[in-house]
């Protein structure tokens, strides 16, 4: 979600925080600021919309501060205006926030009692004037900032700086991610590696509780107790270089093609070729000894999860529960103490995943964790790390880091099976192969692009308001998948069903011209779901058929369109059939002039529940 640097500098920082924030505009946002101690004054500069305009106010004219807070903000409180936009001031206090305040109303009530009238409506302003009021009650800032946050319901990443003081930064989280850079004579704080990435590479993460006080000589960290505490220093992976699209129009586009090199990649961390073998690190628990599994993510990563579950379940003989992180603790499920939970998460932040998997930790499982980011708060809290390696994710709809997901989840599914007895070394070989010819698969699939285009612009019809997505078996997820992303980037009202509960509803919603996209391989259920095909075309519904060669030429005619996807062995098909659900939702979200990859209220990693 929002983005948030802070730079104790030995150089202007203007230009800098510029480029801190625009390699976290992947989070999604709606404003940005900046505010810079200059001759011991603090000066902001906000702007709604694109970090573009803020930059654009910059330059009007120039800045030396050497220190400085900057933020990409993703509005929950207040509409995003500039007069909600960060950093916000009281007195001598600039404050930046990532999260939500849950009693910023009462805080707020106390200050108005008081005589302070805030000036925007963010819960954010709140915690600048409670500050502002500690050190006018003679608390110097360090003092005063902790007892603010003894006050804060909620989650929250702070970086704050003080008005006559240029070599000082204070930094807290409580559930949102913060990390501090060590410089050469300088301190920097931000979101993640990749914001500080330009200027250092030596990071220090910090854990849930702490508050950082920064000089540019360094560094005291204290918990959420006040106790002094040391965390490690680190070398991060991050890439100073920004991203960009390499020559595709989006970065979606981009992400969408990279996926055989990045499944590629992710494969051969698992595979081991030449013994048709899948090779883990040491799991916590023992599969043979599990009797049951525990996955829990959100959104495309919980779909990824349902996913294995159809494998898990059918080819390890591993009953497995797969839920939706933001529900799964508030059902205080019952969980075997010593069990294995398997948590999901692109950024290793998601805050939903991060108090799923500490509640199953506080109910004595063992923690699996899925991620893209080795470094991330989930990856450290859990017990084993399964790394993807899809590199950076800048759209904020995850193309190449749900098929990462997939394929380390397919490696989990033949190690499960093969420590159950449930494989024998011949069969393990058979999904080994299958799994090691995906990306030359996913090649192929990439090339019916310009066909997909095509068949976009009949879905993006200005009367089509909806679209229906329907798949059977493990093809299910896939249409929940397909209409996710949908959803996410052309605003179209899409809905993902299983094929068989057509007739228990959902066959009320069909009408004439309505679109509905059928995943069906020719698999042993593929009669079947053409069966339900066919009862919506007699409806007057416009079919997108997505299938394989055989698929195609045995039911292709009847449909309205056919995308040929290459034939596969059914236990990659999910995995191969994510890539032209991907490039239906990017190509209709182009025609209608979406923002593809900054979709409205939208935000890559949601650090707030």
């Amino acid at each position: 979600m929002c983005g948030i640097v802070g730079i104790l500098g030995r150089e202007p920082v203007a230009a800098r925080l510029i480029e801190s924030l625009r390699r976290l505009e992947y989070r999604g946002y709606d404003s940005a600021g900046v505010a810079l101690l200059e001759n011991g004054r603090v000066r902001q500069v906000r702007a709604a919309g694109k970090l573009a305009n803020l930059h654009a106010r910059l330059l009007q004219e120039s800045h030396e501060a050497t220190t400085g807070i900057g933020h990409t903000r993703w509005a929950t409180h207040g509409e995003p205006n500039e007069r909600n936009a960060h950093p916000h001031v009281a007195g001598p206090v600039a404050i930046v926030h990532n999260g939500i305040i849950e009693n910023y109303r009462e805080l707020r009530a106390e200050l108005e009692a008081a005589g302070i009238e805030p000036r925007s409506d963010t819960d954010t302003e709140v915690v600048a004037h409670l500050i502002a009021r500690a050190i006018a009650a003679g608390a110097d800032a360090a003092d005063a900032v902790r007892q603010t946050l003894d006050r804060l319901r909620g989650a929250f990443a702070f970086a704050i700086l003080f008005a006559g003081d240029d070599d000082l930064l204070i930094g807290a989280r409580r559930g949102s991610p913060l990390a501090v850079g060590h410089g050469d004579g300088e301190m920097f704080l931000g979101s993640d590696a990749m914001a500080l990435a330009p200027f250092t590479h030596r990071i220090t993460y910090l854990e849930d509780g702490d508050m950082v006080v920064l000089r540019r000589t360094g560094l005291h960290i204290t918990d959420e107790g006040g106790a002094e505490v040391e965390r490690p220093m680190q070398v991060t992976q991050a890439s100073a270089l920004l991203v960009d699209k390499g020559g595709h129009r989006h970065f979606m586009a981009k992400e969408i093609a990279e996926q055989p090199d990045v499944v590629g990649h992710t494969m051969s961390e698992y595979v081991d070729y030449a013994n048709g073998r899948v090779r883990l690190p040491e799991l916590p628990v023992d599969p043979a000894a599990l009797t049951r599994l525990v996955i829990t993510a959100c959104g495309t990563a919980y779909y990824a999860g349902l996913v294995a579950k159809y494998w898990l379940e059918r080819i390890a003989r591993l009953p497995v529960e797969v839920d939706v992180a933001s529900e799964f603790r508030y059902r205080e499920a019952p969980l075997e103490e010593g069990g294995l939970a398997l948590v999901i998460s692109q950024s290793g932040e998601t805050a939903d995943t991060l108090a799923a998997l500490r509640y199953c930790k506080a109910q004595g499982q063992k923690v699996a964790a899925i991620v893209n980011v080795p470094e991330s708060t989930i990856a450290r809290e859990s017990d084993v790390v399964l790394r993807t390696y899809a590199g950076p994710e800048i759209g904020v709809a995850s193309t190449k880091a749900f098929t990462c997901q997939l394929v380390v989840l397919a490696a989990f599914t033949i190690a499960a099976a093969r420590a159950r007895g449930a494989i024998d070394e011949p069969r393990e070989r058979e999904l080994v192969a299958a799994l090691s010819g995906l990306p030359r698969l996913l090649v192929k699939a990439l090339k019916q692009d310009a066909h997909i285009a095509e068949v976009a612009r009949h879905i993006e019809h200005p009367l089509n308001d909806d679209v229906l997505y329907l798949g059977r078996g493990i093809n299910y997820p896939i249409a929940l998948e397909g209409a996710l992303k949908l959803k996410e980037i052309s605003y179209i009202h899409a809905e993902g069903y299983a094929a068989g509960e057509l007739k228990h509803g959902p066959i009320a919603l069909i009408d004439d011209g309505l679109p509905v996209v059928v995943i069906a391989p020719r698999d042993e259920l593929f009669e079947k779901t053409v069966s339900n095909m066919e009862e919506v075309a007699a409806r007057g519904a416009s079919i997108v058929l997505i299938t394989d060669e055989a698929g195609a030429a045995a039911h292709g005619g009847e449909a309205f369109e056919v995308i040929e996807v290459p034939n596969a062995d059914p236990f990659i098909a999910p995995i191969l059939y994510a890539v032209p659900v991907q490039l239906l939702a990017y190509h209709v979200a182009v025609t209608r002039g979406t923002d593809v990859d900054q979709p409205r209220n939208l935000a890559k990693s949601v650090t707030v529940e």
